[in-house]
């Protein structure tokens, strides 16, 4: 039996809610110090659990050395000093004591490990590189961090604290379930669990994880809807002796193909624009129309993922099937390549994993 909630992110726009200029910008300094010591504390872990795992590889030097990845006081031939999980976290926290929240480091070592044992075969076989963080990475913390989470009446917004620092939520014109969501935690409706931060060209995202109860809907098991990837639509789906063609082949390539080809446009005419500040000036128009077309297809996936959910929960499918799509993709690779470039038929089936998952609908993926 499943589990009767499910935990949705959240990207929230914030700010730094203080009086003056001078204490936000000294805010978003100590944001982005606490950024930039989490990139390089993540870097330093994964390079020291690799060491970790490949040192018996090392010892091809000597022999009879003890190479038993355990505490000494626990294992007779461990050579460490103290636990695997414990070893990375005192590297870091050495290291930037008193420049980042200890809560910070724990958080980023436990999931820097929990992700480097899942691909550890793989790096074991040379199948993978290892992970390299760059500069932006979000940063960890726990529920602990968020402290005096309220909505100021006075100020028509969500405001806490982060460790020290004040922030406040920027929802503008929201559309989207992030304001009801954060009204459902304030009054304790909901569980906050630890989710991120980061800052990316001068803005504040908070990326916030919410663990919900998955919707309730009168759906049957033994009821089946098998949703296939048509050439002509994104998504026909079949329940019975009902079906549905979600979308258009015309409708979803039109606009995007309008897209790309007025990005191909500003790409080409990139050479003759005013540098200003170099390449960053240059491409600022391709980026702008590389960005738009992210949105649209985001946009319309969701619409498509969204109405297959509808159509179950309509007829109380409580199962729906993906079928398998490989002998239409070869056919289409041959036939029509760009079509299934331009589909984004794995996002598209994370986005129903997900929505199928909240709607309480158990997912095959045939």
């Amino acid at each position: 039996m499943g589990k009767d909630t499910i935990k949705l992110i959240r990207k929230i726009q914030l700010q730094v809610d203080a009086p003056t200029q001078e204490e936000k910008k000294e805010g978003l300094n100590t944001l982005y110090r606490w950024q930039n010591r989490s990139y390089r504390a993540a870097n330093l872990i994964v390079a020291h659990l690799y060491v970790q795992e490949m040192i018996k590889e090392f010892f091809y030097l000597s022999e009879g050395i003890r190479y038993r990845l355990a505490d000494e006081k626990k294992a007779e031939d461990g050579i460490l000093n103290r636990s695997k999980t414990n070893c990375t976290y005192r590297v870091v926290s050495d290291r930037f004591k008193g420049e980042i929240p200890t809560n910070i480091l724990a958080n980023l070592n436990n999931n820097i490990i929990n992700t480097f044992h899942k691909n550890l075969p793989d790096y074991r076989k040379g199948e993978r590189s290892l992970a390299n963080f760059r500069k932006d990475i979000p940063f960890p913390f726990g529920t602990t961090g968020i402290q005096r989470l309220s909505y100021k009446e006075e100020k028509k917004t969500f405001c806490f604290r982060l460790f020290s620092i004040p922030l406040k939520a920027y929802l503008g014109k929201d559309y989207t379930d992030k304001r009801c969501l954060l009204e459902q935690l304030v009054a304790g409706q909901i569980k906050l669990c630890a989710s991120k931060l980061q800052l990316k060209k001068g803005k504040i995202y908070w990326l916030a994880v919410f663990e919900i109860e998955k919707e309730k809907h009168r759906l049957k098991p033994e009821v089946i809807a098998e949703a296939s990837l048509s050439l002509e639509h994104p998504i026909i789906v079949k329940s019975g002796k009902k079906s549905l063609s979600i979308g258009t082949r015309e409708e979803f390539l039109y606009r995007r193909l309008a897209i790309q080809a007025a990005q191909k446009r500003a790409h080409s005419g990139a050479t003759y624009c005013r540098p200003g500040k170099g390449r960053k000036r240059k491409i600022k128009a391709v980026e702008r129309f590389h960005e738009m077309e992210k949105n649209y297809v985001g946009n319309r996936l969701h619409v498509y993922s969204r109405k297959l959910i509808d159509f179950c929960i309509k007829h109380k499918a409580g199962t729906l099937i993906l079928l398998n799509q490989e002998d239409k993709m070869e056919i289409a690779k041959e036939e029509d390549g760009f079509l299934l470039r331009n589909w984004n038929y794995y996002e598209l089936m994370t986005k129903i994993k997900y929505k199928a998952e909240k709607a309480g609908i158990e997912l095959i993926v045939d």
